[in-house]
Formats: structure tokens, sequence, C-alpha cells
């Protein structure tokens, strides 16, 4: 299909009571330095790892990322009924029977561990392909019998490996959408059709560091000891986030199918339900701290002819508190604000389709339609846009 370029972008405001989704490698909350103030950040691997979680349990379509390939064909072949022992032994012979490179696991003594492999790169698909895996290792049983340890002639059986780099160029339609980054089999590369934003706070914000202690139950009936069983800190900060993504249709549908029917079919699907899931996700660290389970204020979406635009250059001045309080009500003004300068400047007829949902009941003369529920906004847009998409 010859489609022309279409592009769904969706601007979220959100705000997020006392919380850290995301931490650094020090239990740091993330942030970055904007307009010359510091904001509060959450990575966009780290939403979009929550994106793709409710998206798998909504559409019941998951796939798997991971080194340890050979571990889940092992455990596959032994529910199968295969001995433990001779599945672990054909597990280790298909992870290392592709064309992606391999190490044998080393145990914490720093000693390669028997029948344990580990692929270099990260293996990337669908779920359901390890059933197919754990097939070729059923077909090829007799000649994976003996103990891999990746030496001389204990190398896997090079038939192996044209059967398997078949299964690891599937897709799924997460796959589809976010893409696959995998040189060393051919064809496995896919272009994601997704992109995602870090999520920033629209304002200044400051990290609060929480003293806590927790009460060892046994000493505090006693009475017999002061102080408590543990004592540490922790860091959080609250605020209001500008949210971004954009899904490419001309790249998804070239991802999807060479049928238009179908493509078109299953783009309907996979972009309505990351639609939702975008909206609907939220990171879930320091969750049963905290439990900062918001929804959006705002959403926007619309549907464009030309490239995506982000409206993250809306706060590159933070917003400022209003005289009562809250960053929300302004941080809503300048998603409407923005969309009407930027729009203006680039040209109106690059716009195709615009519309809203929103908690705010003041109306916003900028963001195209007002949808009274989520479902109704996604269900609008991508029913226009894909009506948009011919050949």
């Amino acid at each position: 299909m010859n489609l022309k370029p279409r592009f769904i972008d969706i601007h979220v405001v959100q705000p997020v009571p006392y919380a850290n989704l995301n931490r650094d490698d020090t239990n740091s909350v993330k942030s970055t330095l904007y307009g010359d103030v510091l904001r509060t950040r959450i990575s966009s691997q780290s939403w979009k790892r929550a994106i793709r979680e409710h998206f798998q349990d909504t559409l019941g379509e998951n796939a798997l990322r991971t080194r340890r390939i050979g571990e889940r064909v092992a455990e596959v072949l032994h529910e199968r009924g295969w001995d433990k022992a001779l599945a672990e032994r054909a597990g280790a012979h298909v992870a290392a029977g592709s064309s992606i490179k391999w190490e044998v696991a080393k145990g914490k003594d720093k000693q390669p561990i028997t029948n344990k492999v580990l692929t270099n790169a990260l293996v990337y698909l669908p779920e359901d392909a390890v059933e197919d895996l754990a097939d070729i290792a059923e077909a090829h049983k007799d000649a994976l019998t003996t103990d891999f340890t990746g030496k001389g002639k204990n190398k896997p059986e090079s038939a192996l490996k044209g059967k398997i780099d078949k299964i690891l160029i599937r897709r799924n339609g997460i796959i589809n959408l976010f893409g696959r980054m995998l040189t060393e089999v051919d064809q496995a590369t896919v272009d994601g059709a997704v992109q995602v934003a870090h999520a920033f706070t629209t304002h200044t914000t400051e990290v609060e560091l929480d003293y806590f202690a927790a009460v060892d139950d046994v000493t505090e009936a006693k009475g017999d000891e002061t102080g408590s069983g543990h004592m540490g800190t922790a860091e959080f900060s609250t605020g209001t986030f500008y949210r971004f993504a954009t899904v490419d249709l001309k790249e998804l549908i070239k991802n999807l199918s060479d049928d238009s029917d179908i493509a078109l079919g299953a783009a309907r699907e996979l972009v309505g339900q990351f639609l939702l899931s975008f909206i609907e996700s939220l990171p879930q660290a320091k969750k049963n701290s905290t439990a900062p389970h918001t929804i959006p204020h705002l959403v926007h979406v619309a549907v464009r002819s030309d490239r995506p635009l982000s409206f993250a250059a809306a706060f590159e001045e933070p917003v400022r508190s209003a005289g009562h309080g809250g960053f929300v009500g302004r941080s809503v003004q300048g998603i409407d604000a923005y969309a009407k300068a930027a729009n203006t400047l680039l040209g109106p007829d690059r716009v195709l389709h615009a519309s809203h949902a929103s908690l705010q009941f003041d109306k916003l003369e900028h963001l195209g339609e007002r949808h009274a529920s989520f479902n109704a906004l996604v269900t609008a847009a991508v029913d226009f846009a894909l009506a948009e998409a011919p050949q």
C-alpha cells in the first residue's frame, strides 16, 4: 500500500501526588533541567513498559523480552513431561542455536553453569513463539541430549539455526507498534510506529526526603529494647506532568500486512488500545507506599498530515501556580494557547482532526471537539485517522 503520511498525536496533562514513579540507580527521583529550572521526570522507557503491560493485559496478546530464552524453553519442555535435566540441556542448545551471539551463564563463583545459556542481546518475540521453539527441540530431541558447555563438539546443532531464526523473526501487534532491534537475525528488526516522550512536570519541583521507621513487633510487645527495627529515608516529589506520544499510522500499517483490509482492521484495534493504555497506565514504582493512582486531567488527540508535534515547548517557561494554588488549570490553558499558536504558524490545514476530553468544564477553544469519555475520544480519532488513510 502506498499510504499518505498520518500521525496521531496524544497530549496529556496529569497531576500526580506524593510519589516516585521512576527511580534512578540510587533510588532517587529522576529529574531534568528545562527552561533553567528543575523538573521531575519519568523516563519514556518506564512509562512504555507500563503501557505495554496494560496493553497486554487488555488485549491478551503478550510479548516476551529476555536473555534467558533457553530457560523458558526448558520450562515448557518440562511441562510437556520431559525430564528436568534433559529439558535444561535442550533449552541451552536452543538458546545457542540461533544467529544471536551467546554466552554460558556464570554463577556467583564466576564459574560457567552447565546447560544455562544467555543470549547477548535481549530476544523479543511473541510469548506463544516459545511453544514453537520447544517444538523444534522435540523434533531434534536425539541431538540435544548431551550437557551443554559451549565448548568443542558440545556446541549446538547447526541444523537448528535456520529453524530457530524463523521463529525469532515472528512478531505480534505490540512488536509492530513498539518495534524491535535485533540486527543479528535477518529480517528480525522492526521499525517502531510509536514514539513516546519522557514525561516532565510543567513547573519547577523539589524533591522531598521522607524519613521512615519500621517497628519490630516482638520488641514492641516485650518492651525490652528501645528504637525501631529499621530506619531509612526515601525520595519523593509531586507534580503536574505533561506527557506526549505519537503513532505513525503509515509505518504501523506497513508493519502489519500487505493486505490493506487486514492491515487497516488490525491497526484500528492496536492504535485504539495503545491510546487507551497510554491514557490509563501508570508506572508502578513505590505504588504500595504511595498509591498515586490518578487519571489525566486533560487528553488532547490530533490527527496530522505532516509530522508529529509535541507541545513540550509550551512549558519551557515553567507554569506558575494560580493565586489559590495548583498547576493543573494553568497547564491546561498552556496546552490550549500553544495549540492555537503552533497550528496558526504551521497552517491549520495540517491538522485533520482535533478533539479532547477533560475534567475541566471551561471551554477549550483550540483543542477541537469535546468528548465525554476517553473511550469516545479515542474511537473518534481512530475512526477519522483510518478513514483518512487511503491508498
